[in-house]
């Protein structure tokens, strides 16, 4: 296959889109060429079938000067280059821009998205697409019967369990707990401060505030642990690289996840399958929970006393059982959400429009 790929930023650096440089590698494995057309890149080491070709927002490019830039390497390309297929990933802006020449040239495109906002540039990249997949269907905002419903795309390689004997109990400091996420309201990370400040553990929140609205609930959230007495055991690390993050990952008790129903939200996947007991309020994760779903699903983003009380009960088991249950939810990681079961589930949607039988 030779596939065209919209990106809306190539650099394995970034804290949140980073990962895509790993499905462009996967993808790239099974493909005879890629040409990525994305809207910034920076620092990544993808192999020699696959091209980038940026927009130039990495360059202060103004909006009118990246929509040149887009179709001047996008016209180029279809004058140069012969695409099977065209995989839009968290790009609906550049399906509908793109989607009349690539209609016009029979190439087909699916549209990847994963977010519950609904837009005017959503609806036209979707109309424009041939289908449309996301990682779970409450994570895709329309209902249509052009959706295929894939999971998310985990490196389980990287996202790992700790070194054995690396850390204390077998594995795990006692009374470490991480929420992973950039600082906004809608991850609920005053929810998780205040659940904590009623147990005996450290909490450390990872990740940064992205603008001016963010860095103000940034001060809300500081002001919140000190009122509630936990500032000296409450950390904001800010943004870290991948590496880091699975470092506090395999080091910590228990990971919190307060992403509402319709953000089925990768970072919980991530710890699951570096075998951390990962405690979550959207109930799209039950099915990957087991039998341990009474212990691990709160009733929402603002449960604070049952985020609270899940806490201490897992904190309260012994190593060995906390380890188990972590093992048993890198498993589920590790057959529905797996990067390789993404990569075969996204090439057949590519070539066929469906998922492959299981």
């Amino acid at each position: 296959m030779r596939l065209l790929l919209f990106n809306l930023m190539t650099d394995e650096s970034d804290p949140v889109l980073g990962f895509a440089c790993n499905w462009i590698r996967r993808l790239a494995a099974e493909c005879e060429s890629i040409d990525v057309l994305t809207m910034q890149r920076g620092v990544y080491d993808l192999p020699a079938n696959a091209r980038v070709y940026s927009a130039g927002r990495e360059r202060g490019y103004s909006k009118p000067r990246r929509l040149w830039e887009f179709y001047r390497h996008l016209l180029r390309l279809l004058a140069t280059r012969r695409y099977d297929a065209c995989f839009a990933h968290m790009t609906p802006l550049f399906a509908g821009l793109a989607g009349p020449l690539l209609t016009a040239r029979g190439i087909r495109t699916l549209l990847w998205y994963t977010h519950r906002q609904r837009s005017a540039q959503l609806r036209l990249g979707s109309a424009m697409s041939w289908r449309v997949v996301s990682a779970d269907a409450s994570s895709f905002p329309y209902s249509m019967e052009k959706l295929r419903v894939t999971g998310h795309g985990i490196d389980t390689e990287f996202h790992s369990l700790p070194p054995s004997g690396a850390h204390k109990e077998g594995g795990r400091t006692p009374l470490l707990v991480v929420q992973v996420g950039r600082l906004a309201p809608i991850k609920h990370q005053a929810t998780v401060i205040a659940a904590v400040a009623g147990t005996e553990a450290r909490l450390a929140l990872i990740g940064g505030a992205q603008n001016d609205n963010a860095l103000a609930y940034q001060r809300d959230l500081q002001a919140l642990a000190q009122r509630l007495n936990i500032t000296e055991r409450c950390i904001f690390t800010g943004d870290l690289p991948p590496a880091d993050v699975r470092a506090w990952h395999q080091r910590a008790t228990v990971a919190v996840n307060m992403s509402p129903v319709g953000l089925f939200d990768k970072a919980a996947l991530e710890s699951m399958a570096c075998g951390l007991p990962t405690v979550v309020c959207n109930p799209a994760f039950k099915p990957l929970l087991g039998a341990e779903a009474d212990l691990l699903l709160t009733t929402g983003p603002e449960d604070v006393a049952g985020l609270r009380d899940r806490l201490e009960r897992l904190c309260k088991l012994p190593a060995a059982e906390r380890i188990a249950i972590g093992a048993r939810l890198r498993e589920s990681v590790e057959r529905e959400h797996s990067l390789d079961g993404l990569t075969t589930k996204l090439l057949a949607v590519l070539r066929t429009g469906e998922l492959p039988a299981r």
